[in-house]
């Protein structure tokens, strides 16, 4: 999150009553919390805390190999099972959903290629469906999750060959 959205955030919680507002956005948090009341009286004050989840850390390649790199910058991860294969990742918490109605073809299956901003699913969240798109370029070699199930935030939902 860009500093000038973190000093936005913390103008609006001193100028409201609430104490507590927690942000995330693609696997940063942002908690700003409203101090209590000072014995002195002066006006309360809002702290903040940035947290950047250790998997987002972790799954971060060496720089030094290309196609990794481009997947870590996507939020996507290799699997250890097949160098080529990257995760496509849900972005957050929802219900998994393959296409955009009972009735509709699904968004990507099993042998399907996709490039780069093209959508793979849906994630229903707060009943808002979030369209899900691919980070990477590739063939879809592996559906991860069936339709209708909860997903956590960064569970891989499809493996996609990158060299097909």
């Amino acid at each position: 999150m860009k500093p000038e959205t973190i000093k936005r955030l913390i103008e609006l919680v001193q100028e409201s009553e609430i104490d507590v507002l927690e942000v995330s956005s693609w696997g940063r948090k942002v908690k700003i919390t409203r101090k209590q009341m000072a014995v002195n009286g002066s006006a309360p004050v809002a702290t903040h805390q940035v947290v950047v989840p250790e998997a987002v850390i972790a799954s971060a390649p060496a720089p030094a190999v290309a196609p990794q790199a481009a997947s870590a910058e996507s939020g996507a991860a290799v699997p250890s099972s097949n160098a080529n294969w990257v995760e496509i990742k849900s972005p957050m918490i929802g219900t998994y959903y393959s296409s955009p109605s009972p009735e509709s073809p699904v968004f990507a299956k099993v042998g399907d290629s996709v490039s780069e901003g093209t959508v793979v699913c849906i994630v229903e969240a707060m009943k808002l469906m979030n369209e899900i798109e691919s980070e990477v370029s590739g063939k879809i070699v592996k559906a991860l999750i069936e339709n209708g199930q909860p997903v956590e935030f960064g569970q891989a939902l499809f493996l996609v060959d990158i060299n097909a």
